[in-house]
């Protein structure tokens, strides 16, 4: 499958149908520019190497939300929940998304409460 973001073609796993899926909706249902998300990005937690799913940044360059895909027999848990936050103590984005493609959770983070508060849908780009 050619990934749009990547612009290359990868082996579509389970996980990968995934992750494509949800950029295709994070594009045309959301309005998510592909040039501003990154794919299997790389960052370090606790000096380990780990790689976001996708990350969406705005128009500044600043990440905005972690998405983090699971094939879709993994259940959404807090287990899962727990990795994105892990990476969010690098990155410091507002929003979570975990997905496993027949489920669903979007997250916001408030750092300033140091919550974290469900929300029912993803919300539309703002420019």
């Amino acid at each position: 499958m050619l990934d749009p973001v990547r612009r290359r073609w990868v082996a579509l796993t389970p996980e990968e149908a995934v992750r494509q899926e949800t950029i295709v909706q994070l594009r045309d249902r959301y309005g998510y520019p592909t040039e501003l998300m990154q794919v299997e990005g790389t960052i370090s937690v606790n000096g380990q190497t780990r790689r976001c799913d996708i990350v969406v940044y705005d128009t500044e360059g600043r990440p905005r939300m972690i998405v983090e895909c699971k094939r879709p027999e993994v259940a959404i848990t807090q287990k899962v929940c727990d990795q994105a936050c892990r990476y969010n103590t690098v990155l410091h984005v507002p929003l979570l998304l975990l997905t496993n493609g027949r489920q669903r959770v979007v997250v916001e983070v408030d750092f300033e409460a140091r919550r974290l508060r469900q929300l029912s849908d993803i919300p539309r780009w703002e420019c």
